[in-house]
This record gives C-alpha cells, sequence and structure tokens, in this order.
C-alpha cells in the first residue's frame, strides 16, 4: 500500500480528494500515461480508477483485461514503470511508486505531479530532473574550451604518486586510462583535478573556509576561499580545521593520550563527502565552517535517493570524481563514508546531525570536554623548553621545535618533517614571523632561522 494513504477506507480517500498522491479517473482514458509518468517523476500516488472528479464513486467493471492495459501501459512507458494494482469493491487502485530512474516519458511527453494536477515539464525542468537524479553528470562532460596551457603537471604527478600509478606511460594515455581524456575531449573531472586554475573553467570549483567566533555566524576570525582542485582543496580544508581544533592531554605513566574536540576522522570524511558529492551545475561553492562548538559543512548537493534510505544506501552524484579520489587514500571503501562518520564520532564523545534543508548539512558537535586553559594539539616530539600555551598550532609549534633543534634547517626539510608542501610551510612560517616567535637572519639561501 502507498505510504501515505491506507486505500483500504475509501471514505476517508474520498474526504481527503485529489492531491499530490491521490488522482481520481472515472475510467482508463488517454491520458493514463501521463498520471503514471507524473508520480513516477515526482514522489509516487495512487490512482483510483472508478472515482468521478466529483468525489463520487462510480465504479468499473475489473477486468483481466484491463488490468492487462494498465500493465501494458506502464510496461510502454520510457523508462518502464512497475505499478501494483489493488481492488476494492469496483474501484481499482493504480499505486506508481517514486521512480530511481527519472525522468520517466510517455508518448504525450515527460510530465511531473505538481499538487493535484499532473504538469508537462518544460526542457529545463527535464534537465534539471536529469541532472538530480544523475542521468546527466557534470564531471562526465568534456569542458570545451579548456586550454592545455593549464594543465598543472605538478598536480598530475602528485595525485599519480598519490595514487601510485606507474608513470611509464604517456600522460595522454594515462589520462585516457583514468578516463578524464576521452576522445571528445579533456573532462571536467580533469580540469578539477588536474587544472592551475580551476574556476577559469568552473565557477563552483572553490571551497570556503571560514572560523567563526560564535555560533551565529557573526564574528568571523578567519576567511579563506581556495582554489586549487580536488586534492588541494581537501588538503587545505582538513589542515583549516585541524588547526583550530584543540587537544586534550593526559599523561599517564610515560605515555601521552591526546583527546581532540573533533575527531580528524569524521571532519576529514566529511569534507571528502562535500567535495565528492557537491553539485557542481549550480554555480556556488563548498562552505566548511569552524564554529565555538561545531563545525559544520555545507554541500548543496540534494540526496539522488530518498530521505529514508540515507545512511543504508549510497550513490555518487559525480562518479568520476570519486573514482580518482579512491585510488588514494583519502577515499576508503565507497558508501561507507557516512558510517565512518558517525562512528568516528561515537568514539570520541561528539554527535552528529544531517540536515536535508536547502542542502546538505553535515554538523559535528563539540563533546564539550574543554575548558578554556586547554591548548592547541602539540607534537609529541617537541622539546620541553617549548611553551605548550603559545597561540600557535600544532604543526607551528613542530616547526619552532625543529628550528631549536637546526636553525639553518630548509623550507624542504621542515615539509618532510611535517608531511606537507613547502607552500604550507611557508604560510605557517610566515604566521609565526607575524606573531614574532621566529624571525628570518640573512638572506633566504645563505640565512638561518632564529627563535625570538
Amino acid at each position: 500500500m502507498h505510504k501515505f494513504i491506507n486505500i483500504q477506507n475509501l471514505d476517508v480517500v474520498i474526504q481527503l480528494g485529489e492531491g499530490q498522491y491521490i488522482e481520481f479517473k472515472e475510467s482508463l482514458d488517454k491520458s493514463f500515461a501521463k498520471e503514471i509518468v507524473a508520480f513516477a517523476n515526482a514522489s509516487g500516488g495512487i490512482i483510483y480508477l472508478g472515482i468521478t472528479d466529483s468525489n463520487a464513486i462510480k465504479g468499473v467493471s475489473i477486468t483481466n483485461k484491463l488490468k492487462s492495459q494498465i500493465q501494458d501501459i506502464a510496461r510502454n512507458c520510457d523508462p518502464s514503470i512497475s505499478i501494483l494494482l489493488n481492488e476494492f469493491d469496483k474501484v481499482l487502485a493504480v499505486e506508481i511508486k517514486e521512480g530511481n530512474n527519472k525522468p520517466y516519458f510517455c508518448s504525450a511527453g515527460f510530465y511531473m505531479r505538481m499538487g493535484a494536477n499532473s504538469q508537462k515539464m518544460n526542457r529545463d525542468e527535464i534537465l534539471k530532473l536529469a541532472i538530480k537524479s544523475g542521468k546527466i553528470r557534470f564531471d562526465e562532460q568534456v569542458c570545451n574550451d579548456f586550454d592545455w596551457k593549464d594543465f598543472d603537471n605538478e598536480k598530475f604527478e602528485y595525485y599519480l604518486k598519490l595514487a601510485r600509478v606507474s608513470k611509464n606511460l604517456p600522460k595522454e594515455e594515462i589520462l585516457k586510462n583514468l578516463r578524464v581524456l576521452t576522445n571528445e575531449g579533456f573532462t571536467n573531472a580533469g580540469v578539477l583535478y588536474f587544472a592551475k586554475e580551476p574556476f577559469k573553467y568552473i565557477i563552483s570549483s572553490k571551497i570556503r573556509c571560514i572560523h567563526f567566533n560564535d555560533d551565529k555566524r557573526v564574528d568571523i576570525l578567519d576567511k579563506k576561499v581556495i582554489d586549487r582542485g580536488i586534492i588541494g582543496n581537501i588538503e587545505f580544508a582538513v589542515d583549516y580545521i585541524k588547526e583550530r581544533v584543540p587537544v586534550r592531554y593526559e599523561i599517564n605513566k610515560l605515555a601521552r593520550d591526546e583527546f581532540p574536540e573533533y575527531p580528524i576522522k569524521a571532519y576529514r570524511e566529511a569534507v571528502v563527502n562535500a567535495i565528492i558529492h557537491f553539485d557542481y551545475f549550480l554555480g556556488d561553492a563548498i562552505a566548511i565552517e569552524k564554529l565555538k562548538t561545531s563545525i559544520v559543512i555545507n554541500n548543496k548537493g540534494e540526496l539522488l535517493f530518498p530521505k529514508k534510505d540515507f545512511g543504508k544506501r549510497s550513490e555518487a552524484r559525480n562518479r568520476l570524481l570519486a573514482d580518482l579520489l579512491s585510488r588514494t587514500d583519502f577515499m576508503e571503501k565507497a558508501g561507507t563514508g557516512i558510517k565512518r562518520i558517525t562512528d568516528a564520532c561515537a568514539e570520541n564523545g561528539n554527535t552528529c546531525t544531517f540536515d536535508f534543508t536547502d542542502a546538505f548539512w553535515i554538523i559535528i558537535h563539540s563533546n564539550n570536554n574543554f575548558t578554556d586553559n586547554f591548548t592547541d594539539n602539540v607534537p609529541v616530539n617537541v622539546p620541553v623548553n617549548v611553551p605548550v600555551n603559545v597561540p600557535v598550532n600544532d604543526r607551528q609549534k613542530a616547526i619552532i621545535a625543529a628550528i631549536q633543534k637546526n636553525n639553518n634547517i630548509t623550507i624542504n626539510q621542515l615539509a618532510d618533517i611535517c608531511k606537507v608542501n613547502e607552500k604550507t610551510i611557508r604560510r605557517n612560517l610566515k604566521k609565526l614571523t607575524e606573531l614574532k616567535f621566529v624571525k628570518r637572519i640573512g638572506s633566504d639561501k645563505t640565512g638561518h632561522w632564529e627563535i625570538v
């Protein structure tokens, strides 16, 4: 039976009248196919055959021939539509579930159930439904105006390293094997991964990271809008949050246990989820927000399946983006991301909320295990003479520690110690210099660092 209507009670059906999920038909007519298609393209519904538009039960002769005609109409839709038939006195109820293969078409065209009417869809509405249902995938479309001068070889080689892909083959052959290069041209997925400036071709390529001082999104402490491609955006967003997550420490005998306010596994997975499932047709940006008592990731990509299946079912909006990322350590087994987020939160004492209002929101709430005197994350190898209450993050403290050991240390060596790229080290050194914790004595080549 339909989830909204108890068809065992026709009196209730008559009282409700026609609406989003109910259609009355006096007899089988030429418009029957469009009603089936309209319900399948929307949220499903029931057609009651034998009830007039004036809500009077007239009844029909329910024969095997009539049932076969209705089944044939449903099968002849494109794609075919599965229906259920239920008899009640002289009324035949035809139940149509929401389709999993939208958009549906009949000989009269594409239709959508809107309120009590089935309306014919225009080109833009059909296209929007096809995009929403994943029939048209942004990442697999060819970027016709891509200029190969904008191909970033450093990003490409970095990806091959992460994906453990051999460089023995020519670049063009590798790109074809990764399916980002087709006979028609370079795909949007290729642009998002390997273009020097993806925003030049794809307006929705950027991510926005904001650190608020409160929970009302009023007092902004810091804001960054970046466009570094899929891998670079993920790395930056995760580092951005990590640098702002405090960690509590407990010393047990010779060991030290760390208890972060938010688990990195959870917000890293949430960032990956947002970037991979984002609807890049929208022309907007993904928002990564660190609030006072929560981390919020906002992805304007609607679910491709009913909300009741959330957490049980997974369907990638951008299959090619997901396939490329799954070759790296950033993405584990596909379809398990939501479970990994909830498991990591439960293990760390956090709660997590998933909201589908206007977008897909992942909200990781603080585990409330902190007081004002707790400090940022401090690396285990930081010497004891580095103060733990300085207003710098864990990576910056590691840099201070490394400079204390060797004031001639290079950018490249610091990058190896911190396991990040040189740009990240330069950004952190700039911050430390501004805070007057370190300063550079002499030139970049022959000088050295000094702890202030």
